[in-house]
């Protein structure tokens, strides 16, 4: 080894990764890409002749081998906790109380509030200030290793510009797509005739699980750092959340510069109203603020519920709204019959998503709009996930503006079509429907009804287009050779779907209720309805009256319950379950007299341990009775991550809401 090219290897890679650093963290270049390039030229060709000199640090190790094919498993060494979210000033001042309550304290703090980057959540460990392992947040306990990719991302250093670096440290923060990157690659993917990626959102997410680091490398990721997790007795001393971020600079991240220091909540207030106005001028895209305690002693104090932190905050943006161009109408029939009509728009970028459909719902609501094709339209999302119209903007309406006329006959049978003076929905009713019938397939086999895996929306269509089932029954007298004439069908997928299709036989009677499709008779409803009439003969033989009776179901519902069991069809179709083998009967649940006697829960979001299955089992087995709706009537409202619309309607009836491990707390004395 020649001591020359040990000293000219070291310098290179100091030159290299102080123009990295200046290019890519503070976007002050200071050197020509030109010089660049050559001097990377050079380090290669010397760790060629040399590979004993290679250091994990060197510039060249940013693109590396290429991933395992089967993702390794890792365990956090700190949990990746979710954010509670809030939606409006109201609800932040109620986490401010909360945490005050906490702390047992009524005194005001500061809060560092940072943009909530749209990306993919990664944690990066250091040891020795290089980085050993990066990975996804998985579910805040697991994540993957992707290291090699993570490495490809400029902007995070693989070492950290510190002379004495602590032993250990952990970086977390965000990787995310910046828009323009995001709308160069779809133009090239779709001049190559590939799909396109949703959002940059997704196209983050999915370049990361790339097996082939240089494919990540050339979508140019980016990375802001927003967490510090810092050794107690290290040189440096952290104690506040601002203080991590300056740190994370001085360490060679990048961190979004539109961050505040705020000495209360109504500057908090006032940064969230600029972001909602400005964040439409940033280049990559952001869904709310994340505010959070600036002290990190108080941090501590406070620690973590279960799912959370209850030292920080998402305050979320409302539905994004935008205008585009009705083009068009068409109808889609569902596995009810109802006709739902449908806008083509033309497309338009909305919460980061292509929108080009977007649902009318009824013809009423097409009539109250004052819609007609051609028509400028705002369009939102709803919940943040089904897009749709929410007005016209009639100053904008062309002279050749048409009317919508919503058609006599369904668009898949030709039969004619019905509305009852009861309802809003235009419906096909003729039974043989192939669209019916296909809608009413797919929410059979659905994983939370009869849970058949392998039959998808491809497999439905080639099973009824072909004829092979004309009702849900049909699924359970297939046979292999009759699988195996369908397109991409071999022996061994045939085999498969039977032995899903003969699981689902085990499920319970209260599981072929709902899967049965029964008018406004959802999971919940269909457990209480099982649990009195313990088998179809004797909910067949039930009178409305008596269904009625059951905790939570109206009138509306017994009578669609007991007119369904009077169609002759519905009938032919339960004697063809029962031959099939299903459990069409199930056990009286016996009255409890638990804690929870006469108390009337709603459970919503994504519980951290529990199922809502099985949250709602101990609730039962407690005495409580578990409703899908949050009423003046509800006791309590178990929530979970992204609790959406039943949340706020809780705080606006003040009912008590409660985590899974407040819930388990109550519940210790069973």
């Amino acid at each position: 080894m020649a001591p020359e090219s040990f000293v000219r290897i070291a310098q290179l890679c100091q030159q290299l990764q102080a123009a990295g650093y200046a290019y890519y963290v503070l976007d002050q270049p200071i050197m020509e890409d030109a010089v660049y390039d050559r001097l990377y030229r050079e380090l290669q060709d010397l760790e060629t002749a040399h590979p004993e000199l290679i250091t994990p640090d060197s510039p060249t190790q940013r693109v590396g081998d290429k991933l395992s094919t089967q993702s390794t498993a890792v365990a956090h060494r700190i949990p990746l906790y979710s954010l509670e979210n809030a939606f409006d000033l109201a609800e932040l001042a109620a986490w401010q109380t909360g945490w005050q309550r906490s702390a047992d304290t009524t005194a005001a703090t500061a809060y560092v509030c940072e943009l909530k980057i749209d990306g993919a959540a990664l944690a990066l460990t250091y040891q020795n200030g290089l980085l050993v392992r990066g990975c996804t947040r998985g579910d805040g306990t697991t994540g993957e290793d992707i290291t090699a990719n993570i490495k490809t991302i400029r902007s995070i250093p693989l070492k950290l510009q510190l002379d004495n670096p602590p032993e250990f440290v952990e970086i977390r923060g965000e990787a995310f797509m910046p828009i323009a990157t995001f709308d160069e690659i779809n133009v090239d993917r779709a001049a190559n005739g590939e799909y396109l990626f949703a959002n940059p959102r997704n196209a983050t997410s999915g370049t990361l699980r790339q097996l082939d680091p240089k494919i990540v490398a050339k979508r140019r990721l980016d990375f802001f750092g927003y967490t510090l997790h810092w050794p107690n007795d290290a040189e440096i001393k952290v104690d506040t959340q601002w203080a991590s971020l300056e740190l994370l600079k001085q360490m060679g991240f990048r961190v979004n510069p539109n961050c505040e220091l705020c000495p209360d909540l109504a500057a908090v207030g006032n940064f969230y109203d600029k972001w909602q106005l400005d964040r439409q001028n940033l280049p990559y895209l952001t869904d709310g603020v994340v505010v959070k305690i600036n002290e990190v002693a108080l941090q501590q104090e406070l620690g973590f519920t279960n799912k959370f932190p209850r030292w920080a905050v998402a305050m979320k943006y409302p539905a994004e709204e935008v205008p585009t161009q009705l083009l068009d109408i068409s109808v889609n029939v569902g596995r009810t019959g109802a006709i739902t009509p449908l806008a083509h728009l033309a497309p338009v970028q909305l919460g980061g998503t292509t929108v080009q459909r977007a649902t009318l719902h009824n013809i009423d609501r097409i009539i109250q709009l004052d819609l007609k094709i051609g028509d400028t339209v705002v369009v939102r999302k709803a919940g943040e996930i089904i897009p749709e119209v929410v007005r016209v903007l009639p100053e904008f309406r062309p002279a050749d503006a048409r009317e919508f006329v919503m058609p006599t006959h369904c668009p898949v049978c030709n039969q004619p079509v019905v509305r009852s003076s009861l309802e809003a929905a235009t419906r096909c009713v003729n039974p043989r429907c192939a669209a019916i019938l296909k809608g009413a397939i797919a929410h059979w086999v659905s994983r939370e009804k009869m849970d058949i895996d392998g039959i998808g929306d491809k497999l439905i269509e080639q099973l009824v287009d072909q004829e092979l089932v004309k009702s849900v029954a049909d699924l359970y007298f297939l046979t292999a050779e009759q699988l195996q004439t369908l397109e991409r069908m071999g022996a061994k997928s045939a085999t498969k779907i039977l032995a899903a299709i003969e699981k689902s036989k085990s499920q319970p009677w209260s599981r072929v209720l709902y899967s049965l499709g029964l008018r406004h008779t959802g999971a919940v409803v269909a457990e209480n309805i099982s649990q009195k009439f313990t088998s179809v003969e004797a909910l067949m033989a039930a009178e409305a009256s008596q269904i009625e009776g059951i905790f939570g179901i109206g009138g509306e519902i017994a009578t669609a319950v007991t007119m369904w069991f009077k169609d002759a069809e519905n009938l032919a179709l339960i004697d063809r379950l029962r031959a099939a083998g299903l459990n069409l009967e199930g056990t009286a649940v016996a009255p409890s007299t638990g804690i929870f006697s006469g108390q009337v829960f709603v459970i919503t979001g994504t519980l951290p341990n529990l199922q809502r299955s099985e949250a709602k089992e101990l609730i039962q087995k407690a005495g409580g009775k578990v409703t899908d709706s949050v009423s003046s009537q509800t006791n309590y409202l178990v929530a979970g991550d992204k609790a959406g619309s039943k949340l706020a309607k809780a705080t606006k009836l003040a009912v008590p809401v409660i985590d899974e491990a407040e819930l388990l707390k109550m519940l210790e004395s069973v």
